[in-house]
């Protein structure tokens, strides 16, 4: 689903990235970072945001092989319904989740997110579905990233409250959502989270 130029000029940037890792050759240095700045040149134009906002979303440039991010996402049913938070950052709702922490696997990673924006305890019971995030109707991102979806259970029934990254948590139906923040969740994220729990024993669905 990503725009095609997109695709190119992330893995220019990547290419150009492991190039400055690995190379001690001056002349190699000198033409791997052409390319860096070509392929930010381009990511600037296709996002219509500065050079310096590109780089800055590449902390780790340069620093080792490059490799997409992991995003974790959980999905708590109980009676039909589904937990969603509600994000500050766009007012918007989605499945907790998010950047996964080094040192923490992704089943520890999507517990301490629910933990933290939903304020409930929960286990991981299925990783349902693996995205990449470039292949799905997610807005365009010049970062590269891998979805995992888990189905969680959790382990007392105490209300779901805030975090510090969330102004609302709460549980709502399939056929009445409120407005996703799209470029953490979309509708079939949560669709195929029903379909994981309906069937069980269901395969992972993968990219």
């Amino acid at each position: 689903m990503e725009n095609i130029w997109l695709n190119r000029a992330k893995r220019i940037q990547a290419i150009a990235s492991c190039g400055l890792h690995y190379t001690d050759v001056a002349y190699d240095r000198e033409r791997y970072e052409e390319l860096a700045a070509l392929a930010n040149e381009m990511l600037s134009d296709l996002g219509n945001v500065p050079v310096s906002r590109i780089e800055g979303l590449v902390p780790d440039f340069a620093k080792g092989y490059a490799t997409p991010r992991v995003d974790v996402r959980g999905a708590v049913i109980e009676d039909g319904r589904v937990l969603l938070v509600r994000e500050k950052t766009d007012g918007n709702w989605a499945l907790p989740g998010g950047f996964a922490d080094v040192g923490r696997s992704p089943a520890e990673n999507i517990v301490k997110e629910i933990a933290e924006e939903a304020g409930i305890v929960v286990t991981a019971r299925h990783l349902y579905d693996v995205r990449h995030k470039a292949r799905h109707r997610y807005p365009a991102d010049t970062r590269d990233f891998y979805k995992l979806h888990f189905l969680c259970d959790r382990r007392e029934r105490t209300a779901p409250e805030p975090g510090s990254e969330t102004m609302e948590a709460a549980f709502f139906a399939p056929d009445a959502l409120p407005p996703l923040s799209l470029d953490r969740t979309l509708p079939d994220d949560i669709t195929t989270a029903f379909t994981a729990l309906r069937e069980a024993g269901t395969a992972t669905r993968f990219d």
